[in-house]
């Protein structure tokens, strides 16, 4: 895919609104390592390489082991992952196919287990965070290594 457009040049209102709900994200309760962790995820569920890209480097460098985010798209298959992140990531996954999938009342449930109210809102915006940005970058066709200049 061939750049189409830089966004935060195109748009900078878009951009900021953008980098504003990010913001409010990564000051949330949330566990960093559980949120580089959604990232990846919905973007692996998106299609989004540009920010498979991104998120997998960012957690390599943050020292998560390669066997984790190499094993990530079958979380529930290997022991790799703890029962509050496979929470997190069910959540990730049904809110990411939210038209075929929904939240049905376990996922909330197990969700529940490990995260309280507040917790659980600050997951949805992480998750909905993921997903603008995939939907923003595969829309003006950034991919790996795309040069930021047209």
């Amino acid at each position: 895919m061939e750049l189409r457009m830089i966004h935060n040049e195109v748009n900078p209102a878009a951009y900021e609104a953008m980098k504003s709900l990010e913001s409010f994200v990564l000051q949330s309760s949330l566990d960093e390592a559980i949120l580089d962790l959604i990232q990846l995820r919905v973007s692996q569920i998106n299609g989004c390489s540009f920010h498979m890209n991104v998120n997998g480097k960012a957690l390599y460098d943050k020292g998560d082991q390669f066997e984790r985010i190499l094993l990530l798209n079958v979380w529930r298959d290997v022991p790799n992952f703890s029962k509050k992140e496979k929470a997190a990531l069910e959540l990730a996954e049904h809110l990411t196919k939210v038209s075929k999938l929904g939240v049905p009342e376990q996922v909330y449930k197990q969700v529940r287990e490990h995260f309280n109210e507040q917790q659980y809102i600050d997951l949805v915006m992480a998750i909905n965070v993921s997903n603008c940005w995939n939907r923003l970058t595969i829309a003006t066709g950034m991919t790996p290594g795309c040069s930021l200049e047209k």
